[in-house]
């Protein structure tokens, strides 16, 4: 049994489905469940997913087969067990929002205000959510595959 099929059967109500990306385990979470799903593979001593190494967004406009249009991907590692999984939690675009896991992994801090920044995916319960690669004046969110490359901004100039 790999890791992601024993991550699955320990938390059976919080995942939806398992997958492999060239060869690393793939959970996909149910995302009403994110924030305790991620505590819990943290807290558990079985996983001890001490180290959030990256999270980041994708964005399938144009991919049919996706039902939900938005994922988030959660790069998750053990120092002490020596093991990484990948947590994908798909999101809406109708409601682009999911639970903070700043107060879990305080790193998300800055990986959810770029996605925030980037792709418009807002994160309930995060301490600061604000702008990071962006002015705060800016209009849209760049990397999603409708902006409009050819969008005026506004002007921004020195304070004084």
């Amino acid at each position: 049994m790999n890791l992601a099929e024993k991550v699955r059967q320990k938390y059976s109500a919080m995942v939806s489905d398992l997958a492999s990306n060239a060869g690393e385990p793939v959970v996909i979470a149910k995302k009403e469940s994110v924030k305790n799903f991620m505590a819990a593979l943290r807290a558990d001593s079985e996983f001890s997913f001490d180290l959030l190494m990256d999270l980041f967004a994708v964005d399938y406009l144009f991919w049919e087969e996706k039902e939900k249009r938005f994922e988030i991907i959660y790069n998750l590692y053990s120092l002490t067990k020596k093991h990484r999984l990948f947590i994908k939690v798909q999101v809406r675009e109708t409601d682009p929002t999911l639970d903070s896991v700043a107060g879990v992994w305080p790193a998300a801090d800055w990986y959810e205000r770029e996605a925030w920044d980037m792709f418009g995916i807002r994160f309930s319960g995060h301490p600061n959510l604000k702008r990071i690669l962006m002015y705060e004046s800016f209009k849209g969110h760049p990397l999603r595959k409708d902006y409009r490359y050819n969008e005026r901004q506004p002007i921004i100039g020195p304070l004084n």
